[in-house]
């Protein structure tokens, strides 16, 4: 059985909002690229080790759009990164795309979107990871559907934009598989789920 991995690339606040361009102003949001600055070669390195890693990736509508636009066409010097998202599957949530969808591999998730995420879960094959898509994320880890996460988090606060973790009042341990620091402070954390709201430690 595979798993399900979370990948974000986080303010400390939790926002993921338009982190790489500004793609997404609505609510106002006008920090568009935030992240940037803080991409140095570690960062670049930790993304492309985890994403040779999986065995596919799951995305929403908006994150499929988007990567689907610009990593078919990526340059030479960024094929590190391009060539596991061209040539690994792709699952798309969504109800207003259909197959066969452009980019190369990619398919859309039929049916209810948890039950064919849990189907996917129990085949063989390497790892899934959720790239950039929020309000995915947040179902799966609703329906106990995500198993570990890869996060790096920036060292700054946005003070309001789309966050990457249900608001639902559930608490969910975690354990800490591995983390760096990089050049510019941002910190490459990787964790496992460590059980449900009964385990966390301070019930004793």
């Amino acid at each position: 059985m595979r798993k399900v991995i979370a990948n974000a690339w986080m303010s400390l606040d939790g926002v993921i909002q338009s982190s790489g361009s500004d793609d997404d102003p609505s609510g106002g949001f006008r920090h568009g690229g935030w992240h940037i600055p803080y991409f140095d070669e570690t960062a670049q390195r930790w993304v492309v080790e985890g994403y040779r890693q999986a065995g596919g990736f799951l995305f929403g509508r908006r994150a499929y759009e988007l990567l689907a636009g610009y990593w078919p066409n990526a340059s030479d010097e960024e094929q590190a990164l391009a060539r596991p998202l061209n040539e690994l599957p792709k699952y798309v949530a969504t109800t207003t795309l259909s197959d066969p969808l452009d980019w190369a591999n990619a398919h859309v998730l039929q049916g209810d979107v948890p039950e064919a995420v849990a189907a996917l879960k129990a085949e063989d094959g390497g790892d899934l990871h959720i790239v950039g898509s929020s309000r995915l994320t947040q179902a799966l880890v609703q329906h106990g559907l995500v198993d570990g996460y890869r996060l790096m988090v920036m060292p700054l606060v946005l003070g309001g934009g789309k966050t990457f973790l249900p608001e639902d009042g559930a608490a969910r341990p975690l354990r800490l598989v591995d983390s760096q620091v990089t050049t510019t402070g941002a910190v490459l954390a990787t964790y496992e789920t460590a059980g449900t709201e009964e385990d966390a430690p301070w019930r004793g």
